[in-house]
């Protein structure tokens, strides 16, 4: 089993903070390795955090943090808005939601965003297994009344 870089969670926490999270899709690179796709960097020597999705109302990714030019660490995801949500003020609704509880994301688990986040009478659960060599989880957003409305799986972890 390989071990954990003591300092790769906290990496995670600022990449994903000041990507996604915090700027959507402002923090795309301009011309993206796959056509088509959106694509966010951060670096901070000696690693570098990409992610690259396609999609909106579904959509599929790829996070990977590199540590001196190697590929050390990867989590893939993919999900979205139920598929009857067509309507772009609601996807953008959830989706700005969905930034605002990825800021939460925590040092103890730097996957998504918290465990449990309440705001704007929705609600976003983050359910995961695991540690940050191997995990796996689910998170969803509902409205109050519990009426779902997004769901996304990922997994990840070291590669060796």
């Amino acid at each position: 089993m390989p071990s954990i870089p003591p300092d790769l969670a906290a990496f995670l926490v600022e990449a994903k903070r000041r990507t996604y999270a915090g700027l959507d899709d402002d923090a795309t690179v301009a011309a993206p390795l796959l056509a088509g796709s959106k694509q966010l960097e951060h670096r901070a020597p000696p690693y570098a955090y990409r992610d690259i999705y396609f999609g909106m109302g579904f959509f599929v990714g790829q996070e990977t943090v590199s540590r001196d030019d190697r590929v050390i660490w990867s989590m893939s995801y993919s999900g979205g808005a139920r598929a009857d949500i067509t309507d772009r003020s609601t996807l953008l609704e959830i989706y700005k939601f969905l930034r605002q509880a990825l800021l939460g994301v925590s040092v103890e688990e730097p996957y998504r965003g918290p465990r449990l986040f309440e705001q704007a009478g929705m609600v976003y659960r983050n359910e995961v297994e695991g540690s940050l060599d191997r995990f796996h989880g689910v998170e969803t957003i509902s409205r109050h009344d519990g009426a779902p409305l997004y769901e996304l799986r990922y997994s990840g972890g070291l590669l060796r």
